[in-house]
């Protein structure tokens, strides 16, 4: 599978192949071993390389990352890696699994559009709800804070709206993919 990866602002092009739960990932011409087990909705990933890999620099060899990945309505992706928020585009995705990951924005050149749904990218209670109905929110602003294992974690708009729904309240308990908030 080949697609490019923007996150923090930088695009990196990325290939991964392999199977079980041995993979190989190739990210800017530079190739790291990886090592990759699912618990649930979590993976496991370490890193058998001595250079950073994929989208964040924070990922070091030789340690084990969780990393959590929701697809929303319209194909976006929230992805949380240590149960901390990374903003994640993919553009190109090409290879057996492309017509279903493909994002309504890489069909049409044109932002997705119509209801979206925010989950829960895992487990937990909610904190505070930071939104009301009919407020209006810009990317990345902050939504819902959920408490899991202890960590809180805010989870954003992936892009702007209107609030549609509120679907929790403050101090109910989550499971992953629960919806919290519909933007329109």
């Amino acid at each position: 599978m080949t697609f490019e990866v923007e996150a923090g602002g930088r695009r990196r092009a990325v290939e991964i192949a392999g199977a079980g739960r041995a993979y190989r990932a190739v990210v800017d011409g530079r190739a790291y071993a990886l090592d990759v087990a699912r618990v649930g909705d979590v993976w496991s990933l370490l890193v058998g390389s001595a250079e950073p890999v994929l989208w964040s620099p924070a990922l070091h060899p030789g340690r084990s990352y969780e990393v959590t990945i929701g697809e929303q309505a319209g194909g976006e992706l929230a992805v949380y890696v240590n149960r901390r928020a990374v903003p994640v585009s993919i553009h190109g995705l090409t290879g057996p699994r492309a017509q279903r990951r493909a994002t309504r924005a890489d069909r049409t050149g044109e932002a997705p559009s119509g209801p979206l749904n925010i989950v829960a990218p895992m487990p937990g209670r909610i904190v505070k709800v930071l939104v009301n109905e009919g407020d209006a929110v810009v990317a990345r602003q902050g939504v819902v804070v959920v408490e899991a294992m202890k960590m809180e974690n805010e989870v954003r708009a992936p892009r702007a709206g209107t609030v549609k729904e509120v679907r929790v309240t403050q101090g109910a308990l989550v499971e992953a993919r629960t919806v919290l908030i519909v933007i329109e």
